[in-house]
């Protein structure tokens, strides 16, 4: 008979849907406040040093929940080289794209640049390998430490590309892709929690419905409206129809980009890849789904926009 008192108080202790959802805002918006806030400093390189610095930080906590994860996972990352490399990958990219401010070459040179590192990187590590002691998951762990990289410094290299990107609309992009996809995860939360029955990808992620993608979508929409609304003569190129296009697009990807990362923690077990942000989880909880939205918004902003 003492059982169901006992279920009774843990399932008690358990935070409503309401405060985790507060919770959850909360951190978010405390976070992205802090690594915002610098780049309000556009043009000014104590403003761009902490901006990129800020960065910085973001990818070696990501990186080192990524490496856990796979550590977990049975796998051998090289997990120093793979923070050092992600590092340089940042910061040769602030040097190039701060060198070469307002010259259109700026930004071909980046690309031109990453593409050597990434093929530099990725062979060094396969002749580290050559010349290491018999590991039987060479291979898995050059392939991890590769992707790492790959996931979270390259992806999140694409933000500083953005805030470099047509002077001041940059800050402005800036701000308004994570906004739109932070909307994008409040309503996926928000309605799926309501009303979500009908699930996405149940092995992955059980708590992703098909009506949490509706709400993001919309929540999406609207968000991205709002901000063309009051911000559209401070976004170069900007038009309704871009704003329409790029809510939707950015809300599935933000929820692709959370169930990818939902397969990675449930490779290896995990909840959430960490605990120090209260209602959200780690860092690549925060990071999932602005990771794949950088990279789709700047190529939109430099290939169709402008």
């Amino acid at each position: 008979m003492k059982e169901p008192k006992e279920n009774a108080v843990v399932a008690s202790a358990k935070p409503s849907r309401g405060k985790v959802f507060l919770y959850r805002s909360v951190s978010t918006l405390l976070l992205w406040t802090v690594v915002l806030s610098p780049a309000l400093l556009h043009g000014c390189c104590v403003g761009e040093w902490l901006f990129v610095l800020l960065l910085m930080g973001l990818s070696v906590l990501g990186l080192l929940e990524f490496y856990k994860i796979a550590s977990t996972g049975g796998h051998q990352p090289f997990r120093l080289i793979g923070i050092f490399c992600g590092l340089i990958l940042l910061g040769s990219t602030y040097y190039y794209l701060a060198s070469y401010w307002g010259k259109n070459a700026a930004h071909s040179r980046v690309n031109d640049f990453e593409t050597a590192f990434l093929v530099l990187f990725l062979l060094g590590l396969c002749i580290r390998q050559l010349f290491a002691r018999a590991n039987p998951q060479g291979l898995l762990s050059v392939a991890i430490t590769f992707l790492g990289v790959m996931y979270i410094p390259w992806l999140l290299n694409f933000v500083q590309k953005i805030y470099f990107f047509t002077g001041v609309s940059g800050i402005f992009y800036v701000f308004y892709f994570i906004l739109v996809t932070k909307f994008s995860d409040m309503g996926a939360y928000l309605v799926g929690s309501l009303i979500g029955r009908h699930k996405v990808i149940p092995r992955i992620s059980p708590g992703k419905t098909w009506e949490g993608l509706g709400g993001a979508v919309l929540f999406s929409l609207a968000g991205s409206v709002c901000f063309y609304y009051f911000f559209a003569g401070r976004m170069l190129g900007m038009t309704l129809a871009h704003a329409l296009f790029l809510g939707f697009i950015l809300s599935i990807t933000a929820a692709v980009g959370d169930l990818i990362e939902s397969l990675f923690k449930r490779e290896a077990g995990f909840k959430d890849s960490g605990s120090f942000l209260p209602g959200i989880g780690g860092m690549l909880d925060l990071l999932d789904s602005i990771l794949f939205n950088a990279p789709i918004m700047y190529l939109y902003l430099r290939h169709v926009i402008l």
